[in-house]
């Protein structure tokens, strides 16, 4: 708890010496990559000082141009994590009450993080339809398929919303694999154990190459993508027994 505890005052005042002035300078300049990249390594280094490492695998097989970054979400310390090792200035589909909060909510806007609200379906389509508008316009998303955290680390079904969006702008999918983050911290537990989270870039999946009504042949191949490459114990309940979805042939 004193891990946590750390994290939460230095990173309030944090936020409250940099975030104001950022966000006017964003607001001025209308560039977002100082305040982005301040509130990244600001994160990281508090990630880094409680005891918490990240390796980074596989940067190599980022392509260049647009992507869609899909990530395994399964604790509170993964999101730093994966954000972190994204080497270029991305935005986020994130749950609408985030949005909320004081300076930091103004900073995913000005950001060009998008709000969601998973409890209203259609409200949800027109976040994923202004997400794909801004990819189709230049900007890389991150977006996490599971729709929300895992409860004991192993992979969940996908929604189909990150497959709609990289067919619609035409864009590849960049899979991620998060891996040590559940055991870092738990879900609902507000303690932070010092560790390893590895997170490791994986082929890009080439969404062109399917249609709308294949988005679901599109989904099962990302997902069993990802699946392949996780430790067994954040594989889902019998995956290995199952036949796996491949992407086609290049």
């Amino acid at each position: 708890m004193l891990r946590t505890l750390f994290i939460a005052v230095f990173m309030s005042l944090y936020i409250l010496l940099l975030g104001p002035p950022l966000l006017v300078y964003t607001v001025i300049t209308k560039n977002p990559g100082p305040l982005y990249w301040a509130g990244i390594k600001g994160v990281m280094f508090f990630v880094r000082a409680v005891g918490v490492k990240v390796r980074v695998e596989g940067l190599e097989r980022i392509p260049q141009g647009v992507c869609l970054f899909v990530a395994n979400h399964t604790s509170a310390a993964d999101a730093p994590a994966v954000v972190g090792a994204i080497p270029r200035r991305i935005a986020v589909l994130l749950k609408e009450s985030l949005f909320k909060w004081p300076i930091v909510g103004q900073a995913f806007r000005s950001a060009h993080f998008i709000p969601v609200n998973r409890s209203a379906r259609d409200a949800a389509i027109a976040s994923v339809e202004k997400a794909t508008e801004a990819m189709k316009a230049g900007q890389s998303f991150l977006i996490y398929p599971e729709g929300t955290r895992s409860p004991d680390g192993r992979l969940q079904e996908f929604k189909k919303g990150a497959v709609v969006m990289a067919i619609k702008a035409g864009v590849p999918i960049v899979p991620m694999i998060c891996s040590g983050a559940h055991r870092v911290m738990e879900k609902r537990s507000l303690v932070i154990h010092p560790g390893e989270i590895v997170v490791e870039f994986l082929p890009p999946v080439d969404a062109s190459k399917y249609s709308l009504e294949e988005r679901d042949a599109l989904n099962d191949v990302v997902h069993d993508v990802m699946a392949a490459a996780l430790p067994p114990d954040q594989q889902p309940v019998g995956f290995s027994e199952k036949p796996v979805s491949q992407p086609p042939a290049a």
